[in-house]
Parts: C-alpha cells; structure tokens; sequence
C-alpha cells in the first residue's frame, strides 16, 4: 500500500489525511508549527483564563463538506445551533434592532416580508443580487451591486466583508454566488448559525490529532518542508532539514501550506497576493452573555466591531478588512470594542472581566478579482504533486468550508488513482 505524505495540518491537511486514513491509505501528516488546526485553533488565554478561538470563523448548516468532515473524525455533535436560521442585528448609529429570518425551502419568499427581511428596505432593493450568478471574473461585488440604499448598508456589505475580507469595492463577485447558492438560497435550513460547543479546536481539530494518534503514524509536529526533489515528473524526496524523506514510487505528496509559504517551496508556482488583518476582540465576562433571538452571533452595522459571537461567559467580536485598527495597541481597542459588546447585549460595566486582542495578519489571501486569477488548481505539473487550501480554485472564497473541500478532493484524486 502506497503512503500519501501530507504537509501541513490545518484543516486542508486534516480534511485530505482523514479522508485517506479512513479509506485505508497510510497517511504522514507533518506539520511546522507545535500544533494542528492552522488559523482554526483553540487555546487557553491566561488574561482571560478561559479557552478562546484564534478567530471567529462562521459555520453554517448549508456547509455540507464542514459537517461531513466532523462526522468523519467523530464530531459530529460538536457544532449547535437555534432551531430556525435567524440572523439579529443592530445599528449602533439609529439604535434600531431588526432580525432576518429565512423561510424554509428554497423560493426566498422571505424577502417579501417586513418581518423577516432587512429593517426598511424593499422587495425591488433585493433585485440587484439575481445579477450575482453572472458576474464576470473581473467585476467586484459593487460593479454588480450598488453601494447606495439601506439593504447595501444592512446586508451586503457586512455579509460581503465577513466572506471575503475585504470591502464590496474589492472582492471579487464571482466568490459570492456560490455562498449565497449554498446557504441563503437553499432556505433556513442551510444557513442556520452554528457554534461550537466547546470551541473550534475541540470540534475540527482536536478529534483529527487524536484520530492519528492511535495509529502507528502521528502527526509530526514541529517538522517544516524545507524543499522537494523532482525527478522524471514526480516528487522523490522531502528534505526537513536534518532529515530526508524518501518518496517511493507509488506514494503521494499533498501540500496544504499557506500560499505565502508556497512561494518558498515552489517559486515558479504564481499565488494570490496577502490579504488584510482580521481583528478579533475576545471579552470574558462576570456572567453568561444573553444570546439575542436565542442566537450566538449578532451583527453589528455603522460600529467598529461587525459581528459579535457569544458563547458562555466569552464575548469575540470581529472586525474583518481591519485597516488602520489592526495598528491600534490592545490598551486603545478595549474600550472601544467593550462598548460596542455592552450596547448591542444590554451588558453594564461591571459585567466587565478581562479583554484580549487577537490581530490575525494573512488571514486570508486577496480576494480582489486579480488575485483570484491566481488561484492555482489542485493538480500540478508533477505526477504525485497535489495542492489544497481555501487560496486554492475551490471556487468558493476562503472559509472553513473551502479549506475543508480542497482537502477531500485531493484525497478523492489519490483515491480514483491509486492502485491497490
């Protein structure tokens, strides 16, 4: 039996090695860092003596691939979420809160409705998004959908700034559709909020570790790819330094390492450029935060926070395409960020316990038209070279979902091709 070699343990990495692992195939996961799960991770924080999620990362019941994977590595309970989608949200600048609320099934009657759809918008206002499936390769989100009127305001930029981690004048169009496709256009029952119970780590990470580790092959840690060695169209070798990895014949290599490392290993490969900062403010509380509508996500428009995720006693808020505010120090956004948390959840100063800032640089790659044309596919020029990652052609922008998709097609193309 051929051994598939698997550099990088993100979820990419984790997504292509379950699959192969639970398919019979060995698999040797390797990994430069001390841990798995990449920018998906947990730890405990000592400032707010509590385990925190690196970043925010919003899952939804549409993800097909995310919940698949859980099942696969045994997680399959870890995410909750409220029994009907709803999506609260507040303007911090009129005071006003409104909640959207899909209907079941796929005709988005929804929109139709002043108690589901965004707060003083129109049905002719959602008109514009029907433009989304046609999008060109090098149109923006705001050369298909106009940057002027309330749902702009209300729905679209934050969604789109949430997705794509950047604003509507630089994202990419084409990105969106696929998220609206999958979630939103299929009725409540694909887009309803999901959490993780006992954070991101404990749910995709940590059940994949421990999956290889009643194997004879654990997941080497602490292990960077240095180079490969190409002989005759294929990878021979992996050098990690002080070691030398043999590639037999048969065996496949996957590599699922961020694009700016990608430049190193293979300089011919052209990547998408960096994206921007992702802020994450993270709040520990004397009490449970209140979850508004019973759910753990709120939006917040014309604040500096965009969303704000309450599970237990911690509060994280997010602020996506940070700009100038990922320059700021800790001690100048806490209290900007704690009163934003204690308007939008009816919180008062003594609820105040500890804050942490988190600034995520790389967060994501550019999802500006011009570098989602860099995207490279999943195949290479070498026989046994395969890629994955979210900054990979997945066709969907980078989320969990995308990270997770790309790995199982790489073990799906080993699989359709391996002899056994």
């Amino acid at each position: 039996m051929p051994t598939v070699h698997v550099i990088g343990a993100g979820l990419a990495g984790l997504s292509a090695a379950v699959a192969l692992e639970n398919a019979g195939v060995p698999v040797q996961l390797y990994e430069a860092a001390g841990h798995a799960g990449g920018r998906c991770r947990s730890f405990h924080d000592k400032t707010l003596d509590h385990v925190i999620d690196n970043g925010n990362h919003l899952v939804l019941s549409g993800n097909k691939s995310a919940l698949t994977y859980l099942d696969a590595i045994g997680a399959g309970d870890a995410m909750f979420g409220p029994p009907k989608a709803a999506f609260p949200f507040i303007d911090a600048k009129t005071r006003e809160r409104w909640t959207l609320r899909p209907n079941w099934g796929p005709l988005p009657w929804w929109v139709m409705s002043q108690d589901r759809r965004v707060l003083n918008t129109r049905l002719s206002d959602y008109l514009p998004g029907l433009k989304l499936p046609f999008a060109k390769p090098d149109q923006t989100v705001a050369d298909i959908i106009s940057s002027k009127g309330t749902l702009y305001q209300r729905f679209w930029e934050p969604l789109v700034v949430a997705v794509l981690n950047t604003v509507p004048e630089k994202g990419a169009a084409k990105l969106m559709w696929p998220v609206m496709k999958e979630t939103f256009l299929k009725g409540e029952q694909a887009c309803r909020p999901l959490t993780a119970k006992k954070g991101l780590g404990a749910a995709f990470v940590d059940p994949a570790v421990r999956l290889f580790s009643r194997t004879n092959r654990p997941i080497r840690f602490n292990t960077r790819l240095r180079g490969l060695t190409y002989e005759n169209g294929r990878v021979t070798s992996l050098s990690f330094g002080d070691q030398e990895v043999k590639v037999e014949a048969n065996d496949s290599v996957v590599l699922a390492v961020p694009p700016q490392r990608m430049k190193d290993l293979m300089p011919a490969l052209d990547v998408p450029e960096e994206g921007e900062t992702i802020l994450n403010v993270h709040f520990r509380l004397r009490r449970p935060a209140p979850k508004p509508d019973g759910v753990g996500v709120i939006g917040l428009i014309n604040a500096h926070a965009h969303w704000a995720f309450v599970r237990g006693h911690i509060v994280s808020l997010t602020v996506s395409a940070a700009g100038d505010l990922a320059d700021k120090p800790a001690e100048e956004l806490l209290p900007i960020f704690w009163e934003e948390t204690r308007f939008a959840l009816g919180l008062i100063d003594k609820d105040y316990v500890a804050g942490k800032v988190i600034k995520e640089k790389r967060a994501t790659f550019d999802q500006s038209p011009a570098s989602v044309a860099k995207r490279p596919g999943m195949t290479t020029e070498y026989d046994n070279l395969l890629l994955a990652g979210d900054w990979t052609d997945t066709g969907l922008p980078a989320t969990i979902e995308g990270a997770i998709r790309s790995g199982k097609k790489a073990a799906d193309h080993i699989l359709a091709h391996i002899d056994r």
